[in-house]
């Protein structure tokens, strides 16, 4: 029985692993594609290759995850809310990519 219960959390690691790479993927693509306008067009994000200069560059802000979220729902600034153009996935999606690719939830 522990044998198997070993496995068991291996094997939900492994998958969990899987999920996160999947979902910094899937929130570069809402950060480059998804979103509109995209948020390269504002930002600069160097993993996503955009150098926007009208909204805060992210690689120094470095934005947790919970702040993205905030920002991407509910706009801030001159930046609208994408909450009704964009599903409650992807703003998930791309909140988390920006935190972990700026180290922001590190903070």
């Amino acid at each position: 029985m522990r044998k198997t219960a070993v496995l068991l959390a291996v094997s939900l690691t492994g998958i969990s692993s899987l999920a996160q790479a999947g979902d910094v993927e899937k929130g570069k693509q809402v950060f480059t594609q998804e979103a509109q306008p995209s948020c390269t067009v504002c930002h600069t994000l160097a993993d996503a290759g955009s150098a926007g200069a009208i909204g805060p560059n992210l690689d120094e802000l470095k934005p947790s995850r919970e702040r993205v979220i905030s920002a991407v729902t509910g706009g801030v600034g001159i930046m609208p809310a994408f909450n009704e153009s964009l599903s409650s996935e992807q703003i998930e999606a791309v909140a988390h990519y920006v935190a972990k690719v700026t180290d922001g939830d590190k903070k």
